[in-house]
């Protein structure tokens, strides 16, 4: 972890998945950190859902920053499902949780990193740890490995404990946040029918 300059958040670059599992992220991460979301998900589908839960995520922001008085900045990324459906090719049969879903947060964690290396960040982090549906071992390892290979630090986390999770669907009653009842992928609409 490199040293940051007293008296100065570090700039953190952190990769949304969505707006309710990022509502209790960023409040937590907004004392120390400089904030700016990253909304990078190109294996959502449809494009409707895409551009419906994009929405959600720049409205919960705007919410946020009035309440609180903050700055949390937005980098935006442009609906690229092509790329999602090349890095996961041959793995459309495996199951919810599995070898796909792993390629699927090494391509939004990658993604995040070299932006964040690119940008100036110091730092950059997932909400994807916040799901009880996510391996958070997992993400996190894919997440140092990538950190590694780019020259970046990045936050282990597991934002599900201290009630992160529940906190979330809390939050997403308090800014009326849709919460979508699929991961987002066509597959997971297959093999997963409960809310994310």
């Amino acid at each position: 972890m490199q040293e940051y300059a007293k008296n100065q958040k570090p700039r953190m670059l952190l990769h949304s998945c969505c707006g309710p599992c990022s509502s209790t992220v960023i409040l937590r991460l907004k004392e120390n950190f400089d904030l700016t979301v990253l909304y990078y998900n190109p294996n959502i589908f449809p494009e409707e859902e895409y551009l419906h839960r994009k929405k959600v995520q720049l409205d919960l922001i705007k919410k946020i920053n009035k309440e609180y008085g903050e700055d949390v900045k937005v980098l935006d990324a442009e609906y690229d499902p092509e790329t999602y459906e090349k890095f996961v090719c041959g793995l459309e049969n495996e199951k919810e949780g599995g070898a796909r879903c792993e390629k699927c947060f090494e391509l939004r964690l990658s993604k995040t990193a070299n932006l964040a290396k690119e940008n100036g960040f110091d730092i950059f982090a997932t909400t994807l740890t916040v799901s009880p549906h996510k391996n958070a071992p997992l993400i996190n390892a894919i997440g140092q490995k990538i950190a590694e290979e780019v020259g970046i630090d990045y936050l282990v986390s597991d934002f599900k404990k201290q009630d992160g999770y529940k906190t979330s669907i809390e939050l997403s009653k308090k800014y009326n946040l849709y919460r979508q009842n699929y991961c987002g992928c066509k597959y997971s609409m297959w093999f997963l029918k409960r809310p994310e």
